[in-house]
């Protein structure tokens, strides 16, 4: 009954710690959102990443999960000569991939082309800002 007390404990007490450090090359790494076009951008490759989404019984924070694995990508792009990357699809079981791009200072990047106005008077839709 103790053991069970403290592994508990244990693993209660590390679902508020992040196992994943942001290295000094990945902090000029940019994360671009899903929705923008990269198209200014040289494609550098792709990355894969993995974190442990769960400790045993415990399932860690999901968006502690998410963090840790931007992290791990953002550490990884200055292998690959990148300076930007983007998620390609959702996490699934502690992995995620992401693609690897080198933008450069000049590159204009953005988000995908809002819907175009009506010209009957009916509403406008903007993408909303992150």
């Amino acid at each position: 009954m103790r053991q069970l007390l403290f592994c508990a404990v244990i693993a209660a007490s590390l679902g508020g710690c992040t196992f994943v450090k942001m290295a000094e090359g990945g902090k000029q790494v940019r994360v671009a959102g899903a929705t923008e076009t990269l198209g200014a951008c040289e494609k550098r490759g792709e990355i894969s990443v993995s974190v442990k989404d769960s400790l045993g019984p415990y399932e860690r924070n999901e968006l502690r999960v998410r963090d840790e694995l931007e992290t791990l990508a953002r550490n990884e792009a200055p292998g690959l000569q990148a300076d930007t990357v983007q998620p390609k699809g959702e996490p699934t079981d502690g992995e995620q991939r992401f693609l690897a791009y080198r933008c450069g200072a000049g590159a204009t990047v953005g988000r995908a082309p809002a819907a175009k106005p009506a010209s009957d008077g009916a509403a406008e839709t903007y993408p909303i800002q992150d």
